[in-house]
């Protein structure tokens, strides 16, 4: 974090996201006791009370977190790493714990959040799964542990909260093994921005991309995948305009291509050599 310094004729320019001050040529400086206080900006914005309730429900658990993990799993190419490493990045309240430990058989997991209130649940929900789990409080752009150490980092409805996306993702990077696997399920911008996710959740508007613009990213961050490694689910829950109804009662059906993609699930590798 860089202080901002104030002049009586300040010209402000930014600097990795901190607005600073630079003092204009001839003009003397303030005294350092006239100092404002520097105020951090947020890496991520945390979710509404509505938001921490709902993801304790039913239908977090079962419509969205296990449906999401069963396509994943289905879209990795090849053998899954045998008891492998999982980091879970954003791993809220720690309901994927169980959901990962029977679909993968890990010999650890590893869960990462930032948020106090979920990670006291989530050390709740350790003590019920069948394998080693560590919870940590730690920021995805900045993950507290070591390069390589991890063979699947699965990263389930975090991004849409992330600030920093780009460096996540170098961290993500980081910290799996070559050849290791990110399972990166996420919302788009269609659904972030609709109305009713508005009402009732917070997110930071301005770093939501499409499904699209979310494939671009990562691999424009050094992971590997083709189209077969990619699933563009159009679940119910997903579609605020009408959660699905019109398609239920056979009125309307959109196909992949005709329409505005709501959900991009992807399982990606990191490369077991760099690129040259």
């Amino acid at each position: 974090m860089r202080l901002r310094r104030c002049t009586p004729s300040p010209v402000a320019i930014t600097i990795r996201g901190i607005t600073t001050t630079k003092p204009v040529a001839g003009k003397a400086d303030v005294p350092s006791n006239s100092l404002p206080t520097v105020r951090a900006l947020p890496t991520f914005v945390p979710e509404t009370a509505f938001g921490v309730w709902f993801l304790r429900t039913h239908t977090w658990e079962h419509h969205v977190l296990r449906v999401a993990i069963d396509d994943l799993k289905r879209l990795i190419d090849g053998p899954v790493p045998r008891s492998p490493i999982i980091v879970d990045a954003g791993c809220g309240q720690g309901i994927s714990f169980k959901l990962l430990a029977r679909a993968f058989e890990p010999s650890r997991i590893v869960g990462i959040d930032c948020h106090e209130p979920s990670l006291a649940l989530a050390k709740q929900a350790a003590r019920h799964v069948p394998v080693p789990v560590e919870v940590m409080q730690g920021d995805c752009a900045a993950l507290p542990l070591p390069d390589a150490c991890a063979d699947i980092v699965f990263c389930h409805q975090t991004f849409h909260h992330l600030v920093e996306q780009e460096r996540a993702l170098e961290a993500f990077h980081r910290v799996l093994k070559p050849g290791g696997v990110l399972l990166f399920a996420e919302s788009t911008d269609a659904y972030i921005k609709s109305w009713v996710i508005r009402l009732l959740f917070r997110h930071p508007m301005h770093v939501q991309k499409s499904a699209d613009g979310y494939l671009d990213m990562l691999r424009a961050g050094g992971f590997d995948f083709a189209a077969r490694n990619v699933s563009l689910p159009y679940l119910w829950w997903s579609r605020a305009k009408d959660f699905g109804l019109l398609e239920r009662l056979g009125l309307y059906r959109p196909k992949p291509g005709k329409r505005r993609e709501t959900l991009v699930n992807v399982a990606a590798r990191k490369p077991v050599t760099a690129p040259a």
